[in-house]
């Protein structure tokens, strides 16, 4: 006799404009004891038997059908959370600043090669920053200004998000191992409580290939997020953490969920959350209304 508990859990999935059908066909294969449709975008499937062979064939499905599928043990309020903790490149903002100042330089390649290796932590992330920001000695400061009016943009979903989590009383925590000439930027644009990035040193307007003190890797964007919910009188638990590279796992590890977005394969394995289909609004689609 089959002794095991049986764990029942919900499923949400969620896709760009046009995708109703294919959640309806994917739905139907999780034998639901209910169906939520959250939008047009989004439904939720409702006490799941959840098993490691479902969940196989429901990500097959759902990735051939350019479906985000989120597992969840029922159903969360946003209003358990205290904090929305976000790395910034490839994440809050569709670029990584860096490769985008290394091009006004002519050395985007280089730069973008010691980027890719460090986001898939195949390189100390200190080392590979110090290696990176050295390649800029002497750069006109002006290019950062060029890079942020010029190259920045939010990822989709990003203002609808930001509005969502702030109307709800969330904190905010942009917290990245870029600059703070952006962090600074978007803080002022978007109305953000936190801010913590690297530092570049310039003299006489030009970059001297160095960053002033403490070095944003991922144990300092851990004890940032630790940082952040001691000041607000918030524990990790009550934090989302969002990231996209292996600098971010140690801060997404603390949390109470820990959200890929378009991310790394190392990264989106150890989420609780892995959207690689739409913006970072979907995280809505997650918490009862």
């Amino acid at each position: 006799m089959n002794t095991a508990k049986e764990i029942t859990m919900n499923l949400v999935l969620q896709g760009l404009d046009g995708s109703a059908a294919q959640q309806d066909r994917i739905a139907a294969l999780t034998a639901p004891a209910s169906i939520t449709r959250l939008n047009a975008q989004a439904l939720r499937c409702e006490g799941i038997s959840f098993s490691p062979a479902l969940r196989q064939t429901i990500d097959v499905a759902a990735d051939a059908a350019r479906l985000d599928a989120t597992y969840l043990m029922g159903v969360r309020a946003l209003s358990e959370f205290k904090l929305v903790a976000m790395d910034m490149d490839s994440t809050l903002i569709t670029i990584e600043c860096i490769d985008e100042i290394a091009d006004m330089h002519g050395l985007k390649p280089q730069v973008a090669a010691i980027t890719e290796a460090a986001m898939r932590g195949e390189l100390d992330f200190s080392e590979s920053l110090r290696r990176r920001v050295a390649l800029l000695k002497g750069l006109d400061a002006a290019a950062l200004q060029r890079v942020y009016d010029e190259r920045l943009a939010l990822s989709p979903g990003a203002e609808r998000m930001l509005r969502a989590i702030q109307a709800a009383g969330l904190k905010t925590l942009l917290v990245s191992g870029g600059f703070t000439f952006f962090t600074e930027r978007l803080k002022q644009r978007l109305g953000l409580d936190y801010t913590h990035a690297n530092e570049l040193e310039i003299v006489d307007g030009k970059l001297t290939g160095q960053v002033i003190g403490t070095i944003v890797d991922a144990d300092e964007k851990m004890r940032t997020v630790q940082r952040v919910c001691a000041d607000i009188g918030a524990v990790p638990a009550q934090a989302i953490v969002m990231g996209d590279g292996a600098n971010d796992l140690k801060m997404m590890g603390i949390a109470g969920m820990s959200v890929a977005f378009r991310a790394k394969p190392v990264v989106r394995q150890q989420a609780d959350v892995a959207l690689n289909v739409v913006g970072l609004d979907g995280i809505l689609n997650l918490f009862a209304v």
